[in-house]
């Protein structure tokens, strides 16, 4: 064993991620909530994008003292506690210097979105996305009347082709991808950031999975690879129009206590957002418990974080055993970021409808479908949860995808 291995064993054996919690019963959309999507109760789910792990314990100890309290009034996120965790959490995780001053807050990371797309953008004006698209961009930009518009990932002619049309108003990214797990470099993020500012179109990066980063890759901040634009061009708009939105709760699992940050280059438009959220959103004082839970987080939760990534990389390495063994032709390689495993069936030619209703009504399990986002023959496998429950996610899909094949 290297000695890189030995310390990834070292660290996740501070933590356990292999007992079994029952989540049923919990309100939990994952397990209370397979069948809103796949009609059908007691499934065993690999689904909607949080794991099934306790989120670590620095953080639960930091709720519980800020329980113990036993006030919870309104708060501001606008104090130094918070303000300096997230800087520090740049500073030491990506080597990036953070100006606080351009900090912003909002409920979710899709509520950020939506509040950026309507800032920038008209009823029926273009929104740029890569395809596959995590269905929560799709649902955004279609609800607030704009047109969505899929360019395939990797695809740099047909990125400026679509950012070249004069109604072509923003580029999503989702950094790292969603559903893909793809890890942006920053020679592409470069590209993609000149040919935005070239166009006139704003960049908004979605970065709620770049802490889950695999080893062999590096997340880089858009924020540095905007303001590196800016200096090149003489101080002007730091790289064009852009932000940032973001939060820990995707990489340190409290989706629930909602929250999320953000970062807006232009003092103008981040006033303009602040504004929004303030007084037309009536959205002043957020959750107590997020920003304690952000805080931790970002101050104390470094190890827990780097223990499940090296635990989920082991059930990723487990799902590519068992998939090149049985199938071969797939040749399937874990992502380089995230906890979903993003499988191209379509070598195997089996139709997802049918396998799809093998894997409810025969195997017990809930796996995404590929159509989700726009690339039917695909599937999406959720493994943030326990070995065990990854083992069983894996070996009824082996089961039924040779049932569809036979």
């Amino acid at each position: 064993m290297s000695e890189g291995a030995r310390n990834a064993v070292s660290t996740t054996a501070r933590y356990d991620f292999d007992t079994v919690i029952d989540r049923r019963g919990t309100w939990c959309v994952q397990w209370d909530g397979v069948a809103d999507r796949f009609g059908v109760d007691g499934l065993l789910p690999f689904t909607i994008s949080d794991m099934d792990f306790e989120t670590a314990p620095e953080v639960l100890a930091a709720l519980r003292a800020r329980l113990d309290h036993g006030v919870l009034g309104y708060t501001t996120w606008q104090q130094d506690d918070f303000l300096s965790a997230v800087a520090h959490w740049y500073g030491t995780r990506y080597g990036t210097d953070l100006d606080t001053g351009r900090l912003v807050y909002g409920p979710s990371v899709l509520s950020q979105l939506s509040q950026l797309l309507q800032m920038w953008t008209s009823e029926g004006e273009g929104v740029v996305v890569h395809t596959p698209t995590y269905d929560g961009f799709r649902k955004a930009v279609l609800g607030l009347g704009r047109e969505l518009r899929g360019v395939p990932l990797g695809d740099t002619e047909a990125l400026e082709s679509e950012l070249a049309r004069a109604d072509a108003k923003v580029l999503v990214l989702c950094s790292p991808h969603n559903p893909t797990g793809r890890v942006w470099t920053e020679a592409e993020l470069r590209e993609m950031a000149e040919l935005a500012r070239r166009h006139g179109a704003a960049v908004i990066s979605d970065e709620i999975h770049a802490d889950f980063v695999h080893d062999g890759h590096v997340h880089v901040p858009y924020a540095r690879i905007a303001d590196a634009a800016g200096a090149r061009d003489g101080g002007g708009p730091a790289g064009g129009r852009w932000a940032v939105i973001t939060s820990a709760s995707k990489s340190f699992n409290f989706p629930a206590l909602t929250g999320s940050y953000g970062i807006i280059g232009d003092p103008v438009d981040r006033a303009e957002y602040l504004r929004r959220m303030e007084t037309a959103e009536g959205l002043a004082s957020p959750a107590v418990l997020s920003l304690t839970a952000h805080i931790a987080a970002y101050r104390e939760g470094a190890a827990w974080l780097d223990a499940v990534r090296a635990y989920v990389t082991g059930n990723l390495a487990m799902v590519a055993e068992r998939l090149d063994a049985e199938f071969p032709e797939l040749a399937w390689v874990p992502p380089q970021a995230g906890y979903l495993a993003w499988i191209d069936l379509r070598p195997l030619g089996v139709d997802e409808e049918a396998l799809q209703r093998v894997l409810i009504e025969r195997e017990k399990v809930a796996i995404m479908p590929g159509s989700v986002y726009g690339a039917p023959g695909f599937l999406r496998l959720n493994l943030g949860c326990p070995r065990s429950k990854a083992e069983a996610g894996v070996s009824a899909l082996v089961r039924g995808l040779r049932t569809v094949r036979a």
